[in-house]
């Protein structure tokens, strides 16, 4: 969905990097904990039990697929009505505290002064991204992609692909090889990088698979758009099928 409000135009013709496509929960901010105790809560109230490492097999995962484990988990309600009593609670929490990411509020603060669009593409609802772009300055992002636009949700590509096509209307010439997107998760990381977008990798709950040719940072506290520029660079960004994928830095 497009978001209202004027935007710069992007980082312009010297600029390297064209655009960032951020994840939310994990990347932006830390909501992960909020999602775990809302699935302990249903499962609990339907006779069951949910653990941690169950919980964490969902991570990055759409909420369709969440909500399918929790029924086999014994929650007796429908796939909506799963997602949203699990959202209704996670954003009861994030009114009364948004867990931002370290660097990652200062990173889109610096994007925004300079022109470069974001946008961000969640598995979460439109209601909960809505919240969390709330806390942020106006025309922090310029489309939202939620789970409830696609009909697959990560690790499939359609998310970002759908992201993709809606910014490339207001941004002539935008090329996949001049974006970054910004993921925790493996099933988010893999969604960017079958999309054909360079895919950032900055793992918070889960590790994420051996993969040496990963680009992986343990943090974007400190990170600048230099930073995210280097990653666009000749020979550094995401590949065409089948071809070499850039080192991973730290």
């Amino acid at each position: 969905m497009s978001l209202p409000g004027s935007f710069l135009p992007s980082g312009g013709p010297d600029s390297q990097l064209q655009a960032v496509f951020w994840d939310m929960d994990g990347t932006i901010v830390d909501t992960e904990p909020y999602w775990i105790q809302a699935e302990k809560d249903l499962v609990a109230s339907h006779g069951g039990t949910w653990t941690d490492e169950e919980a964490l097999e969902l991570v990055g995962q759409a909420l369709t697929f969440s909500a399918r484990r929790l029924q086999q988990a014994g929650v007796d309600l429908s796939v909506d009505t799963i997602i949203s009593t699990l959202t209704d609670q996670v954003a009861r929490q994030v009114r009364t505290h948004v867990p931002w990411r370290p660097g990652a509020r200062e990173l889109l603060g610096e994007l925004a002064a300079s022109g470069i669009p974001c946008a961000m593409v969640t598995m979460s609802t439109a209601v909960l991204a809505r919240a969390i772009a709330s806390h942020l300055p106006e025309r922090t992002f310029r489309i939202l992609v939620t789970g409830d636009m696609v009909e697959r949700g990560k690790p499939h590509p359609e998310p970002y692909q759908l992201a993709f096509t809606e910014l490339a209307q207001s941004v002539p010439g935008l090329s996949k090889s001049r974006c970054i997107a910004i993921e925790d998760s493996y099933p988010g990381y893999t969604s960017a990088r079958a999309a054909g977008l360079t895919a950032l990798a900055v793992p918070h709950f889960v590790p994420l698979p051996p993969d040496a040719d990963r680009i992986e940072w343990t943090t974007l506290a400190g990170r600048s758009i230099s930073d995210l520029q280097a990653l666009t660079a000749p020979g550094t960004g995401a590949p065409e099928s089948g071809s070499h994928e850039s080192g991973a830095q730290k």
